[in-house]
């Protein structure tokens, strides 16, 4: 009996250390880097590369406000010249995109990759060019033939929103590549008497009930501010 209760006695010792250093494991704290990220959409410098009708230039950046929110923010140019049925035209100005992005991906410890739903506010100033048309006419008695007005509208704005869809993956320390889908529906936008604006910088081109889309491929960098204990 002796021996049982000098055994109890140690076991009484042994098992609330042995669940305190359990404890201490399983809140081992880890840190997370806070930062500005800033990078550049891959997609636009190719195209510009590859065709000489479009130039522009998209530059990206976000940063971490909260454990899964990033405040983000989209600028850039675009000059590009478009072919529709019956006319050609230029449209050359600049755009701005502000918002936030939610990442509903799950990282392993020290994992900073995203998969995110994000809504943008988008403004774009710019300049439309009609270049030259062509009138639409019926039968075949008169030919059409193709007018070179050269008539620029100028101070030409639009505002829109974009619902977004997007991933980041880390492939190096700090350096991430991301690819995003945008859907676009437009607010409200100044146009010219007798000219539609057809394609809108930083929208893209504008379909039926003022809708568009967008994709984007991007290379990033983040450089670390502060790093939080999680």
């Amino acid at each position: 009996m002796k021996q049982l209760f000098t055994f109890l006695f140690f076991i009484s010792f042994l098992v609330p250390a042995a669940l305190n250093a359990q404890q201490k494991t399983d809140t081992v704290k880890t840190k997370e880097s806070y930062g500005l990220r800033v990078g550049v959409d891959l997609s636009k410098p190719v195209i510009s590369f590859l065709d000489d009708k479009s130039k522009g230039l998209e530059l990206v950046g976000d940063m971490r406000i909260l454990n899964n929110y990033y405040a983000a923010v989209e600028l850039g140019f675009e000059d590009k010249i478009s072919e529709e049925d019956y006319m050609n035209y230029t449209t050359k100005g600049s755009y701005i995109k502000v918002g936030v992005n939610y990442n509903a991906y799950k990282n392993w410890i020290g994992m900073t990759n995203e998969i995110y739903v994000g809504a943008r506010y988008g403004f774009g100033l710019f300049n439309q060019t009609l270049n030259s048309y062509t009138p639409n006419v019926k039968g075949t008695y008169f030919i059409p033939v193709e007018v070179l007005p050269n008539t620029e509208f100028k101070d030409l704005s639009a505002h829109w929103a974009e619902l977004v869809f997007g991933i980041k993956a880390e492939t190096f320390k700090n350096l991430y590549l991301g690819f995003s889908f945008s859907f676009k529906t437009m607010i409200s936008t100044k146009e010219p008497t007798n000219f539609k604006n057809l394609y809108v910088p930083g929208f893209n081109r504008v379909y039926l009930n003022d809708t568009g889309f967008g994709l984007n491929y991007t290379l990033s960098y983040l450089i670390p501010i502060i790093k939080k204990e999680k």
